[in-house]
């Protein structure tokens, strides 16, 4: 009996890792929209899943801030507001600055390596290739997650990889596909794996700064463009 228990335990863990997956990249791509409400019976044909595995899926995900339940009204994709939006890429351009600063110092050489071989999995992307999409998976497949990690910091990773990482990680790819801003932030990334693997912490800096404000800016047109 007990094993049995484990077994279906170890399905359901299965099943609700397979929706949380395909929910938080659809929350990402914004195939599920900023602010949007949805059901859980929507979901649950949406995703081919059942109940349990949905609402462990949905816990997930509420614990990394993309949806927000509200008692009597449901649940809602996270969104930030505007003028927020913006205030964290200021907020990013600093210390990202900062944390690539501290990377071109602190990172081993077999870090570096690691992060060229990542931007080297990137670069096959067709979407990327196509100049439509630069997406890129959570932590180690996350060219900034590397950076921030990389600065050997532990208050600035818990400030830069806490409860705004993945609400930040879905704005910077819904707004990266636009007017052929994937390729550029990709040799935008290449730049500064380039001052990193110089050890040139001054030009690592400028570069992410650069990066991060060229971002804020395209952000900044878009919603100017938006009704």
């Amino acid at each position: 009996m007990q094993q049995v228990e484990l077994d279906e335990d170890r399905n359901l863990r299965t099943a609700a890792d397979r929706v949380f997956e395909a929910l938080q990249d659809a929350i990402v791509r914004g195939d599920l929209k900023p602010g949007a409400r949805v059901g859980e019976t929507d979901l649950a044909l949406r995703f081919g899943t059942s109940r349990g595995p949905l609402r462990e899926a949905l816990r997930r995900l509420e614990s990394r801030h993309l949806v927000e339940r509200t008692p009597h009204v449901g649940i809602r994709i996270a969104s930030l507001e505007q003028h927020a939006l913006i205030e964290l890429y200021f907020l990013r351009e600093a210390l990202e600055g900062m944390a690539a600063r501290l990377a071109a110092t602190h990172m081993t050489d077999s870090e570096i390596e690691g992060i060229k071989a990542l931007l080297a999995a990137h670069e096959k992307d067709e979407a990327l290739k196509a100049d439509t999409a630069y997406f890129q998976r959570e932590g180690d497949l996350d060219f900034h997650y590397r950076i921030i990690h990389g600065s050997h910091n532990g208050a600035l990773i818990e400030l830069l990889v806490g409860e705004l990482y993945h609400r930040i990680r879905m704005y910077r790819y819904q707004f990266s596909a636009y007017a052929n801003r994937p390729q550029r932030a990709f040799r935008e990334h290449q730049r500064i794996v380039e001052a990193l693997e110089a050890r040139d912490g001054d030009l690592a800096e400028m570069l992410m700064r650069r990066h991060i404000s060229s971002a804020r800016q395209n952000i900044e047109n878009h919603l100017k463009e938006s009704p």
